[in-house]
């Protein structure tokens, strides 16, 4: 198998393959670990611990903490990110995947034709194609934008300097983890996003509550709102915006556009063998990840969709290695029925299944079970007593069609739901488990 990847997908794919004692090259780029590692999940995550410290330290009077106070430098807060990438390079580097038994080629792959791939000057051939090239921050045709250094995920890693001012363009999960930290940091941060709300996807009393938090922290959101052009006058930048039809100018000194992401699929050959894309510029495969022109090449992980998440990049990556490895004596279909995902914002919001939105959208009848966080003993004892568990049922059954879940650390508190819908495990099941006394997920058992 020839992997073109070395990102999440692409790393589970020859991983899988390898552990069977397949033939296995892996071509990548730029960087083993891709953008999960080194510029999205890991380095969000590691600020996001830092700013989080920072928040408990200026909330010292809620604990009973008389005084307390921090210093930081926002280059260190950066270098520690960067030292937790190195920190886990290893579990995605050439030197493992090499003891494995993988062929790690650095190179940039071009696929010339359904069985052969040329990289470095060479060409490889191979009975199946994994295409795992993942994705990249989406740049908005914004007049003007191309006169300031923008920030996207992919250069924000690299500043030094705090901005003062940060305009931060996007309401979704990115935008707002980042939005959220900056602030933390003691950036005045404004959150431009085009829909009426931020985490559109969400309902809106999650939404809408993280949104006020938001504002309580001392982020200027700005909803409903549409980024139209960037001007520079007299030294300063502005962002021009419309609002309900009125203009309005906000000021900045770095703008970070967090606007989605677009799948990696071009300058590499698809185009020459009839590879079909999606309207994003996704690969187009079927339920088995096989392109629909070439049945031996497989892709998977964000240059396909229709989740852009590591751990979904990771589950399709299983199946492009088993498929390829077995076909055509034995196929497995995907199975995308129960996809969970979460926000780490504080406090996070996590998902699994259905929410109301996609259950009146779907005309998918049900009944909805609220438990209210801030009545959970572990949650009042620990100051962060806020939020809910929000869980969606099959009318006169205790069926779980779909949970959200707001809370401190709400990705860790919706694993038993996931088990829970993968199992079939209703919720009179999750109400017959003993669960620790006094713990947040003591919310689970409450909202059962």
């Amino acid at each position: 198998i020839i992997v073109i990847g070395g990102g999440s997908a692409g790393l589970v794919s020859a991983y899988v393959a390898s552990a069977v004692k397949a033939k296995v090259a892996l071509i990548e780029n730029y960087k083993m670990g891709g953008d999960c590692l080194n510029t999205g999940c890991v380095p969000s995550k590691a600020l996001i611990r830092s700013t989080k410290i920072i928040s408990y330290i200026q909330r010292h009077r809620e604990f009973g903490l008389k005084s307390a106070s921090v210093e930081f430098n926002f280059s260190e807060i950066m270098e520690r990110v960067q030292s937790i990438i190195k920190k886990i390079e290893p579990h995605d580097s050439i030197e493992r995947y090499t003891k494995l038994g993988v062929d790690c080629i650095t190179g940039k792959a071009k696929i010339v034709s359904p069985n052969k791939v040329q990289v470095n000057g060479k060409t490889l051939s191979s009975k199946n194609i994994i295409i795992a090239t993942g994705a990249h921050p989406t740049v908005p045709p914004i007049t003007g934008l191309d006169q300031v250094d923008f920030l996207t995920t992919e250069n924000l890693w690299d500043i030094r300097e705090l901005p003062k001012r940060l305009l931060v363009a996007g309401g979704g999960p990115i935008g707002s983890e980042l939005a959220q930290c900056f602030t933390r940091l003691g950036s005045q941060v404004t959150q431009v996003e085009l829909m009426s709300d931020i985490l559109i996807r969400e309902d809106d009393e999650f939404s809408q509550a993280l949104r006020q938090r938001f504002v309580n922290e001392g982020i200027d959101v700005q909803i409903n709102t549409k980024c139209k052009e960037v001007v520079i006058e007299n030294g300063k930048q502005f962002m021009l915006c419309e609002k309900n039809g009125q203009d309005q100018r906000i000021e900045f000194d770095k703008v970070l556009i967090a606007l989605g992401r677009t799948a990696n699929s071009s300058g590499f050959g698809l185009e020459s063998i009839g590879l079909e894309f999606g309207p994003s510029g996704t690969i187009s495969v079927d339920s088995y990840l096989r392109t629909t022109k070439h049945k031996n090449i497989y892709a998977c992980g964000d240059v396909v969709g229709p989740y852009q998440f590591t751990h979904i990049a990771a589950h399709q990556a299983w199946y492009c290695a088993v498929n390829a490895l077995f076909s055509p004596f034995k196929k497995f279909k995907i199975d995308y029925s129960i996809i969970p995902w979460c926000t780490f914002t504080d406090p996070e919001i996590a998902r699994v299944g259905l929410n109301e939105k996609e259950a009146k959208e779907q005309a998918i009848a049900y009944e909805v079970t609220r438990y209210e966080i801030s009545e959970l003993d572990r949650a009042i004892t620990d100051g962060e007593d806020q939020g809910m568990v929000k869980v969606l049922t099959e009318p006169g059954k205790d069926r779980v069609l779909g949970v959200t879940i707001m809370s401190h650390n709400a990705g860790e508190l919706i694993t038993e739901y996931i088990s829970a819908m993968k199992h079939g495990i209703g919720l009179n099941k999750i109400l017959g488990t003993i669960h620790i006394y006094p713990t947040m997920a003591e919310a689970n058992r409450f909202a059962a």
